[in-house]
């Protein structure tokens, strides 16, 4: 009866090792022990260190929980199936952790149970024996098999008590039992010539199980000789994988007799193991015992063969005799390789000792055979660590860089000790992940870039480019231009730059003769953590172009020609007149040469084309019929630039009498600048105390004004007073063309705005208020369009959508430019006459119509204004100057929309 759920459990751990003890047939799920515990691990832990089983040492019997380290059963498990007859059935499984790596080896012997009986290969057994048999004759019976091993297995042999035999039970080398039975008296085939026995073959189990068999015995006639050996053992060596027909010995067993009864056959006695019949075979006349199968070393190293011999006369009685086949062990097995985890790829920056792989290394082979050593083939930056018997790891030996080599194929030779040695390989690959440990690299430390004077602004220049040996994010590369200043201004008002590309912008028309080279620094950043970084020198070198004509300084001309005296006596060769010119541009643009271009048809001058010296070629006295008449010279000065420019000037050479007169006229002439200079300074003093005086009016009518309107500021006051301006004077209009407006934003968002509300004008044009914004330094005039003003909302002072912004003013007078041109101190001093003509009682202050006067003139009536007058000229040089930019509230009446850009300037031409 078998004993339900018998579980007998042995625990053993040394030096990482556990052993349990199952028994057989138990059914699944049925709790073998808690790994987790008896090796004193924190079960909380398992699942982040990957606690888990090695491939190759796993088996469909058993299941470890990886969560909780608990060994169950996971089918049921019959040992005789899975270890035939071995003693001792042990399985075996490896587990492991990471972070730190430890290795676990646990042992579980599957315990046998009594639940196979014993049992005879046949139900009815028959055994002959002559009658002439003497008492203690044994006759070797037909063995019983019992699957179970140890004290479950076959213990003894009974028979059925009778008078003439008995069992006498014997135990082979193996362990194995097996009966003979022995004769105690002789028989008489006469009285009985069959007898008839119950053979029972009892196992150690508890309860004890059994296994029957009729045991039929016919006596024989007579045959008194039987053959025999020579010897009852015999020894013989065989080497594994022998050929098949390989001879292992023959037998020889002699019989006394004659004829058929001393005829001896061979054969295989009755309880020899199948297994041994499928290895071996005897020749039955010849007595050779031959290998048959393929014998294996791993398999068994012993094999026990019982032969006996027997005659063919009647009543034959066989001998036994057993061969006992040593096998030896070849080198028939290489290494095997068995990886059992495998990293994808490591870090170019991994410490040295880093854990890439761990390997197995088996070889069923025994002695020298089944030493083993291994190695990693090739120069890599790794090697192999030996961690727990046959275990291995490949750890890293040296520093790594993706740059140079982005993977490696580690090879692993496994070689034996045997003769001749196997050897096995076997190959993983292994990646090498990036680190972002180069920094972009530039061509060149600095690059000169020559650029032609006069380019358009927003013109593509040069291109930059650096390179990052790394890869993904950690080469991307963004270029940015670094903070610096260039004649007192930021870089960035000069150059940009794509982050992408790194393609160089020239964001404004440079002059060659302002600024001739400048330099600035572009870093190239990759997108790795933490960002590296380089940085170069970009030099840009303006190249000059000839778009200054020369200007002729000397003589000064007088209503656009310059006199000179020349005695009537002058020999050839007197100096009339020595011309300077200059040319802002440079090289060969400005190298001038001077010519007489008309006026010299009758050869009496000449000009040195490199001083300019203008010289008589002859005398003067007989060559014009009207000696009071002056010679009317056109010089020209071109330069050497492609295509030339040309300045001219007229001389009118006066042929005088004597150097007295000369010296007289040169004397009339010079005091006159004397009158002009005194009478100008005496208009600007003038002018000057009038602005004063009106700046002062406008300040008492503003605070009067201000005073009676307490909800309004002082900004709408301003604003106010100037929209009026605009309405007194729509009558005079005046087109302004896109090109002298320029749409900027305001610079100054926390600049306090001035609201405006607008009145009525008695048509449904719709009225805009521009901000006009100057630096003192600007030449030029910028306007700033803002939003048109609503009169539902300009009461609203925090939301006004047109404004001034009011900032600090200065004393300085900026210049005035028409076209591009600075315009005279006369012509400054007239239109700031007539500015203050108009409506003076209305007007805000004088800072008001300075710019208005500015605007006026920057639109002269000569088409367009220049196209380098924008915002951050202006912008930038206030800055640049430390002073906040003056700027002033103008309405223009629009009957359009402002994309038209046809607006009424009727605040520009009122100032005027």
């Amino acid at each position: 009866m078998i004993v339900f759920l018998l579980l007998w459990m042995w625990l053993q751990r040394a030096g990482g090792q556990i052993r349990y003890s199952v028994p057989e047939e138990q059914e699944h799920g049925t709790f073998v022990g808690n790994i987790a515990e008896d090796l004193g691990l924190d079960v909380t832990k398992l699942a982040a260190r990957r606690f888990q089983t090695v491939a190759s040492s796993r088996s469909p019997h058993l299941e470890v929980n990886l969560e909780n380290g608990v060994l169950f059963v996971n089918e049921k498990m019959d040992r005789e199936l899975i270890c035939r007859q071995s003693a001792s059935c042990l399985l075996h499984l490896e587990l492991f952790l990471e972070n730190p790596l430890e290795l676990f080896r646990v042992e579980i012997e599957i315990v046998d149970i009594n639940d196979n009986p014993p049992g005879f290969p046949e139900a009815d057994l028959t055994v002959e024996i002559s009658e002439s048999a003497s008492a203690g004759t044994r006759l070797p019976l037909e063995s019983a098999f019992d699957p179970d091993v140890g004290s479950n297995s076959l213990r003894t042999y009974q028979i059925t008590p009778n008078s003439y035999f008995q069992l006498d039970v014997q135990t082979q080398g193996d362990g194995n039992k097996f009966a003979e039975l022995v004769l105690e008296k002789a028989l008489d085939r006469e009285q009985q010539a069959v007898h008839r026995y119950v053979l029972t073959a009892v196992d150690g189990g508890l309860p004890q199980r059994t296994g029957t068999a009729l045991l039929t015995i016919r006596v024989l006639d007579s045959n008194d000789n039987v053959p025999i050996f020579e010897q009852s053992v015999y020894t013989v060596s065989l080497p594994e994988n022998a050929p098949l027909g390989t001879l292992l010995i023959q037998l020889n067993a002699t019989d006394r007799d004659q004829g058929k009864n001393g005829e001896v056959v061979y054969s295989f006695s009755n309880h020899v193991s199948p297994r041994v019949k499928e290895l071996f075979s005897i020749e039955s006349r010849s007595g050779w015992l031959e290998v048959k199968g393929t014998i294996d070393y791993e398999e068994s190293s012993l094999h026990q063969i019982y032969v006996q011999a027997k005659d063919l006369g009647p009543n034959a009685v066989p001998a036994h005799c057993k061969v006992l086949v040593k096998v030896t062990d070849v080198n028939d097995n290489a290494p095997e390789i068995s990886f059992s985890t495998v990293s994808d790829s490591v870090n170019e920056s991994a410490a040295p000792g880093t854990v890439v792989a761990l390997l197995s290394v088996t070889d069923r082979d025994s002695g020298e055979n089944g030493q083993l050593q291994c190695e990693i083939l090739g120069q890599v930056p790794f090697k192999l660590k030996s961690s727990f018997k046959n275990y291995y790891t490949i750890v890293t030996d040296g520093p790594l860089d993706r740059e140079l080599r982005d993977s490696y194929t580690i090879t692993i030779l496994a070689k034996d000790r045997g003769s001749p040695p196997l050897a096995s390989s076997k190959s993983i690959k292994v990646q090498v992940a990036d680190e972002n440990d180069n920094a972009p690299r530039f061509s060149q430390p600095s690059y000169d870039v020559y650029v032609t004077e006069n380019n358009v602004p927003g013109a593509y220049i040069y291109a930059v480019t650096a390179v990052d040996p790394d890869m993904g994010q950690n080469a991307y590369i963004s270029y940015s231009i670094l903070e610096c200043d260039i004649q007192g201004m930021s870089v960035f008002t000069y150059v940009s730059i794509n982050s992408e590309n790194g393609y160089l912008y020239a964001l404004r028309s440079f002059d060659y003769e302002q600024l001739k080279e400048f330099s600035f620094t572009v870093q190239a950043k990759d997108s790795g953590s933490p960002a590296l970084s380089s940085n170069t020198t970009i030099n840009i070198i303006i190249v000059d172009q000839n778009d200054n004509a020369p200007s002729i300084v000397s003589p000064v001309a007088k209503n656009g020609s310059a006199k000179e005296m020349v005695p009537r006596s002058a020999e050839p060769g007197y100096l009339v007149a020595r011309l300077v010119a200059v040319d802002a541009d440079d090289g060969d643009n400005a190298r001038l040469t001077f010519y007489i271009a008309k006026g010299n048809e009758l050869g009496l001058f000449r000009m040195d084309w490199r001083s300019g010296e203008l010289k008589t070629a002859r005398r003067l006295a007989s060559t014009k019929k009207d000696p009071s008449s002056p010679y009317e010279l056109l010089i020209e000065v071109r330069d050497h630039g492609q295509p030339p420019l040309s300045a001219t000037a007229t001389i009118l050479v006066m042929a005088v009498d004597s150097a007295v007169d000369r010296q007289g006229e040169r004397g009339n002439r010079a005091g006159n600048p004397k009158d002009n200079s005194l009478n100008l300074t005496l208009i600007l003093i003038i002018a000057l105390g009038s602005v004063s005086f009106v700046f002062l009016l406008a300040m008492i009518m503003l605070a009067v004004r201000c005073q009676k309107d307490k909800k309004l500021n002082v900004y709408s006051c301003l604003a106010g007073e100037c929209c009026a301006c605009c309405r007194q004077a729509r009558n005079r209009k005046k087109k302004l063309s896109k090109s002298d407006i320029m749409l900027v934003q305001t610079t100054n968002p926390n600049a306090p705005q001035v609201s405006v509300e607008e009145g009525s004008f008695g048509h449904h044009s719709q009225n805009y208020c521009y901000q006009v914004c100057l630096t003192p330094e600007s030449a030029k005039t910028d306007l700033m369009f803002l939003k048109p003003c609503s009169p539902a909302r300009s009461t609203d002072a925090d939301h006004n959508p047109c404004g001034a912004i009011i900032t600090g003013y200065t004393d300085q007078q900026p210049d005035i430019i028409s076209n591009g041109s600075i315009l005279s101190s006369e012509t400054k001093h007239q239109r700031t006459e007539l500015s203050f003509l108009v409506d003076r009682p209305r007007r805000v202050n004088s800072s008001a119509f300075q710019e208005a006067d500015i605007v006026s003139s920057k639109d002269s009536g000569h088409g367009d204004s220049e196209q380098g007058d924008s915002d951050h000229d202006a912008t930038s040089r206030a800055h640049n100057s430390g002073r906040s930019p003056r700027c002033i509230l103008l309405q223009l009446g629009e009957s359009r929309t402002v994309q038209d850009a046809d607006f009424s300037t009727t605040a520009v031409n009122a100032a005027l």
